[in-house]
């Protein structure tokens, strides 16, 4: 299945102009939008390897750029902004067709489990979900992903110090990039190295997405 080049669409929010990266697939069975984190755009490197790697498996990958992001800011807003935010945008989301899979890396991935429901997203696909602040595992934020309402996919580093995948919930479904901290990077001595490392992830994260059968 051949990807159709990336295309670019800005899109009116409460809180400003999002801005929407799209990768597209010929024939997409499914669209998964993911967000970013608070530290970082759409360039993280676990964001870019799924762009590259599901347009291939039928699977259109929108890239979503919070407003503060795309004004320039350096701060993340409170996350009831980023929910309105993404709320707002949705429905350039929805109107390409197929199914919508929400999703993101940390703070992204949050707002994904947050508005899951209420926006009819088909599944969610958690990146480095920030399971609790570093060394505060009694801050946790496990009830988001509970109440995401819709099976929720968690891609977590080994070595994430934002949660551990043992310190995940039981039932929780896991792909473990090991020895990975919460930004995928890997120590020189694991056995592969990031590039690799998140190729494998994003095969496992389309064979999740194809057993959803959307």
């Amino acid at each position: 299945m051949r990807q159709v080049r990336q295309a670019l669409r800005t899109v009116e929010t409460p809180a400003g102009d999002a801005r929407i990266t799209w990768h597209r697939a010929r024939g997409a069975r499914a669209v998964l939008a993911l967000g970013h984190g608070a530290g970082g755009g759409i360039e993280a490197p676990d964001l870019v390897t799924l762009a590259d790697v599901l347009p291939a498996r039928g699977v259109t990958v929108a890239l979503v750029e919070q407003p503060w992001r795309v004004a320039g800011r350096r701060l993340a807003p409170a996350p009831r902004a980023l929910d309105a935010a993404w709320t707002a945008l949705w429905p350039a989301l929805a109107e390409e067709g197929p199914p919508v899979v929400a999703g993101g890396r940390s703070a992204g991935a949050r707002v994904a489990c947050r508005t899951a429901a209420a926006l009819g997203a088909r599944a969610v696909l958690a990146l480095s979900f920030p399971l609790h602040p570093p060394g505060r595992p009694e801050r946790s934020r496990a009830a988001e992903l509970a109440g995401a309402g819709v099976p929720v996919l968690v891609v977590q580093g080994g070595n994430d110090p934002f949660g551990r995948p043992e310190e995940f919930p039981d039932g929780t479904e896991l792909v473990v990039v090991p020895q990975a901290d919460h930004g995928f990077a890997v120590p020189k001595r694991a056995a592969v190295d990031r590039g690799r490392a998140l190729a494998e992830a994003a095969g496992e994260a389309a064979a999740w997405l194809e057993r959803l059968r959307l």
